[in-house]
């Protein structure tokens, strides 16, 4: 059973279907998946901005979306802290992995995919960064 963090971006895109969807479904029916207090906010946010994109009824099948998710990880509080991505924000996602040991994060965003294996390595995190797609092949 794989431990496994997955960016905000990818949970709000799971609503919405395709790879995303089939990447979140297989982490949680088959797999351990982690968020943190900071993960949560981070939806909440997205999903504040969405608000003004969206319908209502498409905002309450988001959030309950989210909810379900939330209801089946595990929540981790972080203590760990980890300076490495081009995009503060997102290390938060790589203390969360280096917490738990996680053995994927899953994401679409293109800072925390450049970080090389070595300097993961560097810090204490040896898992891999993948976008759905990937996932989706290496755990098929």
């Amino acid at each position: 059973m794989a431990k496994i963090v997955i960016d905000a971006n990818i949970i709000i895109s799971a609503a919405f279907g395709g790879n995303p969807l089939k990447a979140v479904v297989l982490a949680l029916e088959n797999h351990e998946v982690y968020l943190s207090e900071a993960i949560k906010q981070e939806l909440q946010g997205v999903i504040s901005e969405l608000s003004k994109k969206i319908s209502k009824d498409q905002i309450s099948f988001v959030q309950e979306k989210i909810n379900q998710l939330a209801d089946l990880a595990k929540h981790i509080s972080v203590s760990s802290h980890v300076a490495l991505s081009r995009d503060a924000k997102d290390d938060h996602y790589l203390a969360l992995c280096k917490e738990v040991k996680a053995d994927f994060l899953i994401t679409g965003d293109k800072d925390l995919l450049s970080i090389s294996q070595e300097d993961l390595k560097r810090n204490g995190i040896s898992r891999k960064i993948v976008t759905p797609q990937i996932f989706l092949e290496r755990i098929i």
